[in-house]
């Protein structure tokens, strides 16, 4: 495996820890403006090569910012119980208890079949209740998101025998390299620059 992969597995753990503790992943776009907006996602998807696709519903702010800013910038963030007590108890972290990925997401298409069938599986158990078929039984559209790089939550203490990188890039070298050669100037570069200034403040 790829030390790519390797970290893309690793962070997956993370979004899993988050996902099951909050039930959502919060999303952070940009409008034409440069003003920011978070939107709290539940039906996020993780793929094994570093992409992800989300549920395009209930997400308005998020979709009229794509229309002039594809970048975006997603968190998740452990909040469980056990997690911290065994932290603050044992004075360390066992792993990040957050991270942020950044990446571009694209434009709005039909679900396919298998994405249908994974939403409806996270969504099955709300259906017992009147308020979870009203809320999650007509799902039809989604957004791809490629992620670039990834930024783990860190607290200057209990995390100085984790990894201490700040930016985790996600692409191979080689496809890093071909992304060099077919970038081309984007007028959104600053919007994006801005964004990961607003999350810094943030967290």
């Amino acid at each position: 495996m790829t030390d790519a992969g390797t970290r893309w597995n690793e962070i997956r753990d993370i979004l899993n820890r988050g996902r099951r503790s909050t039930g959502h992943f919060a999303i952070a776009s940009v409008d034409a403006a440069g003003v920011p907006n978070i939107t709290p996602v539940g039906t996020v998807f993780f793929r094994n090569d570093r992409t992800a696709f989300y549920f395009d519903q209930y997400t308005s702010a998020l979709t009229s910012n794509l229309e002039t800013n594809s970048h975006v910038c997603l968190m998740a963030v452990d909040r469980g119980t056990w997690f911290w007590f065994r932290s603050l108890l044992s004075g360390r972290f066992p792993a990040a208890p957050g991270v942020r990925l950044y990446g571009t997401a694209g434009p709005r298409r039909p679900a396919t079949d298998s994405e249908l069938a994974q939403v409806r599986r996270r969504v099955r158990p709300m259906w017992i209740f009147r308020g979870g078929r009203m809320l999650w039984s007509d799902f039809s559209h989604v957004r791809d998101i490629t992620f670039t790089s990834a930024r783990p939550v860190r607290y200057p203490v209990m995390m100085s025998h984790l990894n201490q990188a700040d930016s985790v890039p996600l692409s191979d070298p080689e496809t890093a390299d071909q992304q060099a050669v077919d970038a081309t100037p984007d007028r959104n570069d600053y919007a994006a620059a801005t964004l990961r200034k607003v999350w810094s403040v943030i967290i």
